[in-house]
């Protein structure tokens, strides 16, 4: 049995509401750091800044991994390079359709009311490289793929990948 591994990376653009919270978040915690030096609450409001910074970058640095192994593709989600979170394994079996965003083929599906999920990096580029897939019937799955990851799923379910 031959199995196909494709992996895939593709980082998100960070928000500019992301990067100014965190700048102000770390300006708060030394502000409230220096002045904890001299009154306990403000030692209590630096460490409460502190862990909002934290988790704050961690959401504002995300990347997305997709790997297609024997018939699924699986996303994880990279949070600031250190930290690792599987968020979902989808069956080609279940998939109807994966196409272009902006691709004709995906009509009968822009009139649905459909779960959005987007794991891709939230550009739109010319030509566009992000594709829909739509799943198990009730799920809209916006992705990023390279052109190999494509080739990959397009081998096993010729009659729903299309690239025009």
């Amino acid at each position: 049995m031959s199995e196909t591994y494709v992996e895939c990376l593709v980082a998100r653009k960070s928000s500019p509401v992301m990067s100014f919270l965190k700048m102000l978040l770390i300006m708060l915690t030394v502000v409230f750091g220096v002045l904890g030096v001299m009154f306990i609450p403000g030692l209590l409001i630096a460490v409460a800044t502190g862990i909002a910074a934290y988790f704050v970058t961690m959401n504002a640095n995300l990347e997305y991994e997709y790997l297609y192994l024997d018939r699924e593709i699986s996303v994880d989600k990279v949070m600031a390079k250190s930290r690792r979170k599987k968020i979902g394994t989808y069956g080609i079996d279940q998939m109807e359709i994966l196409a272009p965003l902006n691709s004709h083929r995906l009509d009968s599906y822009k009139n649905r009311e459909l779960k959005t999920v987007d794991y891709s990096s939230r550009v739109a580029a010319q030509p566009e490289r992000r594709y829909m897939m739509v799943w198990n019937g009730d799920t809209k799955i916006i992705l990023e793929p390279n052109e190999e990851m494509i080739k990959a799923v397009q081998s096993i379910a010729p009659r729903k990948v299309f690239t025009d």
